[in-house]
């Protein structure tokens, strides 16, 4: 896969993640044909059979539901058994963006939290335009694949629609096989 497929795809998961999708995005999802098929068959034939107005509202209480009212989508959330979300540089999320430089401002962000699903998401985004492997490939390894892929599985049985059903399907799927591209290239890299 291409680095600009690779860019698209992380930007579009660090965006479904963050928020429900406003109008403007259901909109341009709903255009991408292709990209829903990508996402999955189900979700290509509920867009294809249901107005966008019943998509946006189910969508909307499927996505709090989810990912505001009965689960967090927050590395330390899941990964720490006290269920606390970690803060400042105490989150070792936090210290791997120090280590490379990534500014962070959450400030400006909806997310309050260094860890959430669209932040690390958007992370991976920032590496591949930098074109740091190294940095992809342990960010993955370290961090987002250890809880995001445990994390969808347990909460996929409870989404109500098949954007979301399929969604975390696709998202396991694909970081899965991103890992083991970049476990590719980046072993490649070392053996020179």
């Amino acid at each position: 896969m291409d680095e600009r497929t690779r860019l698209y795809i992380y930007a579009f998961l660090s965006r479904v993640f963050t928020e429900e999708l406003d109008e403007k995005a259901l909109g341009d999802l709903a255009d991408n044909e292709e990209l829903l098929k990508t996402i999955g068959e189900e979700t290509f034939e509920w867009f294809s059979k249901t107005d966008l107005e019943t998509i946006k509202e189910e969508l909307n209480v499927d996505y709090n539901s989810l990912f505001v009212v009965h689960n967090h989508p927050i590395e330390s959330s899941v990964m720490d058994s006290k269920n606390e979300i970690l803060v400042g540089l105490q989150n070792p999320v936090m210290q791997f963006y120090f280590s490379r430089g990534y500014d962070l401002n959450l400030e400006s962000s909806k997310l309050y939290v260094p860890d959430h699903a669209g932040i690390e998401f958007g992370f991976v985004q920032n590496m591949i335009s930098q074109s740091d492997l190294i940095a992809q490939e342990e960010f993955l390894r370290d961090h987002l694949i250890r809880w995001i892929v445990p994390f969808l599985l347990a909460v996929k049985p409870m989404a109500m629609t098949p954007f979301y059903r399929d969604l975390c399907d696709f998202t396991v799927e694909f970081l899965l096989s991103d890992y083991s591209s970049l476990r590719e290239r980046t072993g490649d890299m070392d053996a020179q």
